[in-house]
């Protein structure tokens, strides 16, 4: 026997489910079916491919042991099991991406009462059994192996391993129960009907057999049903499997209810929150195949971790083939949780095959089309629950745009953002395009790194007060999706800080530039002394017609990145070239009119570089960006003020 410490944060939950109080505390009993489901979902897979396993890979079940004088409970299955090293591993860790959140939130709730969706969220039901028991013990065997492995603990902070015996492969979590306390929700898990009602609560559409023996006193009866004279009770041990087992999926939506359903989604995807909506269907003809999904009212955790399984389970012929089935889902949609069901794969597929396999490229596109149909649907006839939906995984959606070509359409479609019609409301495309001015025919956006360094930008001069709606952009995501958006419904999308911008009427437009034209002939030696002195950094300076109370701003080309871009290119490791862009200046501000009398007084005036070097350092600065020279841009200023004030 061997003493092991727990990891620093697995004590710390430890210490959390022992010391503290916790609401439904039956949820122990869910999470370590689920657990013992999962390893029979291991080995049958395995299975498949491994003919060494093929005969340990029937009747798989899961058991239910009770010893009410003991006082211990046992799941028992006979699924994969854990080799030594894999009970270090799995059991010994935390491993999932979320505990430290997950102990944060735990320790910053004052009444310590925590809910079972916490507990469900962050996956930690064996640790979550320490609530009912005050001492855990493990027999478990790897399939293939011929030893298995003892592990116990008491939650002290630290758990035994040994060698040990058992007679097959699988796993025996047994658990030595607190003594009944009505008073803090502990109940007699011993008892035949608690279990019974835990297990059809939480656990009916577990695809195994959960077996309990049961006892019962019997007497021989007449044919009539009344005992027999003289006949004495005696007691009837039998095998009682107390789940359902039933493939929801394959029953018409119709003979389902809404409960049966969300606990489906609760066993499936081990979430304690009630899901957001689900989508039911059904293909026929050349492939056969069910889906039964489901979108979650809650983002988990490791959502924006690239390696955290995406949670569709993949079936054939309703045999359990693997979880996490990558190919049937693209990445922004690896928010959905549930079950696809094929009747034509073969049942010795395997990822490489997967990957190439065409009936799973037409199921994939028939997933990918009736959740879009589903989420146009809601968007259309549920708005509220709709921005419920985008408030959790609009980013994610929104990531389709620039890898899904084909669906890119629908998925503009989608896809909500504030702009400076409201404070608050979210709006779509088609509602801006509504909303649209008399002759407008651009929609016009602009990216920043907030809503309020937008808001202020001077690039929404012109626009604010000619009244034209802007959309605003704030997601890093936004920044790669429209890099390869150009229109939408056949209407150019325009981003306002790049190009050249005339707002109004053709005629007004047509006025505007003959105007700027005019004024540039008084203001082209100012232009061109500007661009001289600010050469390393700008490549052009001109007159604005975005300006109409700040003196400058920094405009790009329509195919230059934007400086948010460069930013995230930067510290993703990749090297970008300065990206030199164009200085605009608004001639009617005083001091872009001084400057120009000034300019006129003494063209070699060397005052003049002071001014350009600050003007190109408040264009930086308007936008969110520093001066390139901090230190510099300091001094220039207190050198200016100490002139004016001299």
């Amino acid at each position: 026997m061997q003493k092991f410490e727990f990891q620093a944060e697995t004590k710390q939950l430890l210490d959390l489910m022992i010391h503290s109080i916790y609401s439904n505390k039956e949820i122990f009993l869910r999470e370590l079916i689920s657990n013992s489901s999962d390893a029979l979902d291991k080995l049958r897979f395995e299975s498949l491919t491994n003919d060494k396993l093929k005969d340990l890979a029937v009747d798989l079940h899961i058991r239910i042991d009770v010893d009410s004088k003991k006082r211990t409970l046992s799941v028992i299955d006979n699924g994969i099991g854990m080799s030594r090293q894999e009970v270090i591993d799995y059991v010994g860790t935390i491993a999932r991406s979320g505990s430290k959140e997950f102990l944060r939130l735990l320790s910053e709730k004052k009444d310590r009462v925590i809910s079972p969706e916490l507990i469900g969220q962050f996956g930690v039901g064996l640790y979550a059994s320490f609530m009912v028991a005050d001492k855990i013990t493990i027999v478990t065997r790897k399939a293939g192996e011929n030893t298995a492995t003892f592990w116990e603990s008491t939650g002290d902070g630290t758990y035994s391993l040994d060698e040990t015996t058992r007679d097959s492969a699988g796993t025996t979590i047994t658990l030595h129960l607190k003594p009944e306390d009505t008073e803090d929700e502990l109940h007699d898990y011993t008892r035949e009907w608690k279990i019974r009602e835990i297990v059809r609560k939480y656990s009916d559409y577990v695809q195994y057999p959960i077996k309990m023996k049961i006892e019962r006193s019997e007497i021989e009866r007449d044919k009539d049903g009344k005992p027999k004279e003289g006949a004495k009770e005696k007691t009837v041990v039998t095998d009682e499997t107390l789940n359902s087992i039933k493939a929801i999926w394959t029953r018409p939506e119709d003979d389902v209810s809404d409960d049966e359903y969300k606990e489906f989604y609760k066993h499936i995807s081990h979430d304690w929150n009630d899901p957001l909506t689900r989508i039911v269907f059904k293909a026929e003809g050349l492939h056969e195949f069910r889906g039964l999904l489901f979108i979650p009212s809650k983002a988990p955790m490791d959502m924006y971790v690239r390696e955290g399984e995406q949670g569709i389970h993949l079936y054939i012929r309703r045999i359990f083939i693997m979880n996490d089935c990558k190919e049937l889902i693209p990445e922004y949609l690896r928010f959905l949780r549930g079950v696809v069901d094929s009747e034509d794969l073969s049942l010795n597929i395997s990822r490489e095959i997967l990957q190439k396999n065409r009936q799973i490229q037409v199921i994939r596109q028939k997933v990918i089309a009736k959740v879009l149909e589903k989420l146009e649907d809601i968007k259309s006839n549920d708005k509220e629950t709709y921005l419920k939906f985008w408030n959790e995984f609009g980013q994610i959606l929104k990531e389709g745009i620039f890898h899904d070509a084909k669906n890119r359409e629908k998925l503009l479609d989608l896809t909500m953002m504030y702009s400076t019609q409201s404070d608050s409301s979210l709006t779509t495309f088609r509602e801006y395009i509504s909303r649209m001015q008399a002759g407008q025919d651009t929609i016009y956006y602009m990216s920043g790194k907030s809503r309020q360094a937008i808001e202020n930008s001077p690039h929404l001069e012109a626009f604010k007060d000619k009244g034209y709606e802007v959309l605003l952009f704030t997601h890093p995501v936004d920044e790669l999706w429209v890099q390869s958006v150009f229109e939408f419904d056949k209407m150019p999308l325009k981003s306002i800080g790049k190009g050249t911008i005339d707002l109004g009427t053709e005629e007004e437009k047509k006025q505007a530039q003959e105007k700027r034209k005019e004024t540039e002939k008084d203001f082209r030696t100012l232009l061109d002394s500007l661009r001289a002195s600010l050469q390393d950094n700008i490549k052009e300076v001109r007159l604005s017609s975005r300006l109409t109370s700040s003196p400058v701003c920094l405009v790009g080309e329509q195919s230059d990145l934007t400086p948010q871009m460069e930013e995230m290119l930067r510290a993703m490791g990749q090297d970008i070239p300065k990206t030199k862009r164009i200085l605009e200046v608004n001639p009617d501000h005083p001091i872009i009119v001084q400057m120009q009398k000034r300019f006129s007084e003494n063209k070699k005036d060397p005052v003049l570089n002071d001014y350009a070097e600050l003007l190109y350092g408040l264009a930086l600065l308007a936008e969110g960006s520093q001066p390139p020279d901090q230190g510099k841009f300091s001094k220039t200023i207190a050198d200016v003020m100490a002139r004016a004030l001299s």
